[in-house]
């Protein structure tokens, strides 16, 4: 990580990938809007990069991670936008759309266990084949849900099917 020096200057910051994940969807227009919405979820690979396999011990029962990941193909942010679901424009920090200014895409993902290598199988993925891997966290129910959360203007949009257990 490099920081910036001057007073006045932004930050800035050096990511490294650690893996590169891997999922059925060459295409931005094949790309599901989030990882609930194919049903059933097909398995995806997280392959881990050898100098990083060491991370992935003790990963053995948890059942599900946080997948931190690079969603930049070049495109300029977008701060306002109408998304394709709906009538009105949104600020692009109530969406989870791509073009952000930092392009950083996060989902919790079913975790199905791994290779004995370096490869991981998980489900409910929503990226491109080839993403940057940025990060893994175990996801904890005890601090990382909040049962009671409210969905703002997605409320109506939500994804409802056997993958997100609702109607």
């Amino acid at each position: 990580m490099t920081q910036g020096h001057q007073a006045d200057a932004p930050l800035t910051y050096t990511l490294r990938p650690i893996g590169t994940l891997h999922t059925p969807w060459r295409r931005i227009s094949d790309c599901p809007r989030n990882g609930r919405q194919p049903d059933p979820a097909p398995t995806c690979t997280a392959r881990i990069l050898p100098e990083y396999a060491e991370g992935l011990r003790s990963l053995d029962g948890f059942s599900h991670l946080i997948l931190l990941y690079w969603l930049g193909n070049g495109s300029p942010p977008r701060l306002s936008f109408t998304p394709p679901f709906d009538t009105q424009p949104r600020g692009v920090f109530a969406t989870r759309a791509p073009f952000r200014p930092n392009p950083i895409g996060v989902s919790v993902v079913a975790y199905d266990g791994f290779d004995g290598g370096n490869e991981l199988f998980v489900r409910y993925l929503d990226c491109l084949d080839g993403t940057p891997l940025l990060d893994i966290k175990p996801y904890l129910p005890t601090t990382d849900a909040e049962p009671a959360a409210t969905m703002g203007w997605l409320d109506p949009h939500a994804t409802r099917n056997s993958n997100t257990g609702t109607a």
